[in-house]
């Protein structure tokens, strides 16, 4: 069983709806054990630049005193979920931001996600302007393998292939295309020791599978990768922990016999 969600936001995320503590205690009413907060900082978000930021003093202050308040109850692991970015004219500023960031605060579990290319966000109609459906996917992929790359400092790499939850219904996605560039993904993260994380968001969302797919997480597994951690993205406390039985028989099935929690920014495996 799973009993630890490792991906959720708060209001501290612009697109939170759930305070910390309306979060934490969905997570106890669940059944959870562990339980980390993954507040979003894209810097240099390209729509609005202060658009997905948040005053890391004060959150590492509120969350440390709801760790210990809660101590009893759960144990809350304080992460951040940052933005990588690999467009030439942003990129150097926006690592050199995230490693002042990660130097200065000790989180315990840092995501490393793309949000964003080409200087605007796949979720917004522009995107696809100009691009076939696989065409778009493949410049997404491109962008994470460069990031997965050239960025350090976190652990573990964000719903991969969730920009297939973008992709407008009139356009068609050839995997067949993707699949040397999600390889090279997948071996860099194995490479460089960085977890594949198992996102359960786009589930509640009626997409048909989690973020990375069933047929990436095998292909992960079959390359020898084994580090993964599952989080439900979750930005309503009713979202926490969703859809994990069914994520949970996904990977048993696979071959995976156990999921990471962080603290520290090390590793701790649990058995389902």
């Amino acid at each position: 069983m799973i009993l630890a969600d490792t991906h959720t936001h708060t209001t501290f995320s612009t697109d939170g709806h759930g305070e910390p503590e309306a979060m934490l205690q969905s997570a106890v009413a669940r059944g959870l054990s562990m339980y980390c907060i993954t507040d979003h900082m894209d810097w240099l978000f390209p729509m609005d630049p202060t658009s997905f930021l948040f005053d890391a003093k004060k959150y590492f202050a509120k969350l440390a005193k709801l760790r210990e308040a809660w101590r009893d109850r759960i144990d809350l692991r304080i992460g951040v979920e940052i933005g990588l970015r690999d467009e030439e004219d942003v990129r150097d500023e926006v690592r050199q931001y995230y490693d002042e960031l990660l130097r200065n605060f000790p989180f315990d579990y840092v995501i490393g996600s793309t949000h964003c290319l080409c200087h605007t966000d796949p979720y917004y109609p522009e995107y696809w302007q100009t691009r076939t459906g696989t065409e778009g996917v493949l410049r997404y992929l491109e962008a994470e393998l460069w990031n997965l790359e050239n960025y350090d400092g976190f652990q573990v790499c964000g719903h991969l292939d969730y920009i297939l939850r973008y992709v407008p219904k009139n356009r068609r996605v050839q995997k067949t295309k993707l699949a040397e560039v999600t390889d090279a993904i997948l071996r860099t993260l194995i490479r460089r020791d960085i977890g594949l994380e198992i996102n359960t968001g786009a589930l509640r969302r009626n997409y048909p599978e989690t973020n990375p797919s069933e047929a990436i997480a095998a292909r992960y597994y079959e390359l020898g990768g084994r580090l993964i951690t599952v989080g439900s993205d979750a930005h309503y406390p009713e979202h926490v922990a969703a859809n994990f039985d069914r994520t949970e028989e996904m990977l048993r099935g696979i071959g995976f016999k156990e999921y990471a929690v962080f603290a520290g920014r090390t590793p701790g495996l649990y058995k389902f």
